[in-house]
């Protein structure tokens, strides 16, 4: 929130104007990152996102910046697990309640397409999908 506070101040917009933005620290090694801004039809509950994140198979929360040191996705940390890291989860200010803003923070080489691809496969495996493929 730092950085739309400050835009804010340094542009001389009124504290209303909508403004949305993540800061991210770098350098990287071998993660990706980036912030997902979505729009929905329905007013959002961050404490539901949240929780629907945490149960999500293959993403972990990481989403306390009241700790000290605060938590947060990050490439660094981020790198050597299969799991994607998620958090920085908030209302968004564009979209206002109607809108979602996340980090997230994945390893490359662990969780990159070809393991995507295994698990997708996996998954319409069990659950019949692959069956009604015609061959």
């Amino acid at each position: 929130m730092k950085v739309t506070w400050e835009t804010r101040k340094i542009c001389g917009l009124p504290d209303d104007f909508p403004v949305s933005c993540t800061a991210v620290r770098i350098p990287t090694y071998r993660a990706h990152s980036e912030t997902i801004i979505v729009e929905t039809e329905k007013p959002i509950d961050i404490e539901a996102a949240k929780k629907a994140v945490a149960e999500a198979p293959g993403v972990k929360l990481v989403d306390n910046t009241a700790a000290d040191p605060p938590t947060y996705p990050m490439p660094l940390t981020a790198t050597g697990q299969e799991d994607v890291e998620c958090g920085r989860i908030r209302r968004s200010e564009v979209f206002g309640d109607y809108g979602l803003e996340f980090f997230v923070s994945g390893d490359q080489l662990l969780r990159g397409a070809a393991l995507n691809a295994v698990i997708v496969a996996e998954t319409m495996a069990l659950n019949g999908s692959l069956s009604k493929v015609p061959v």
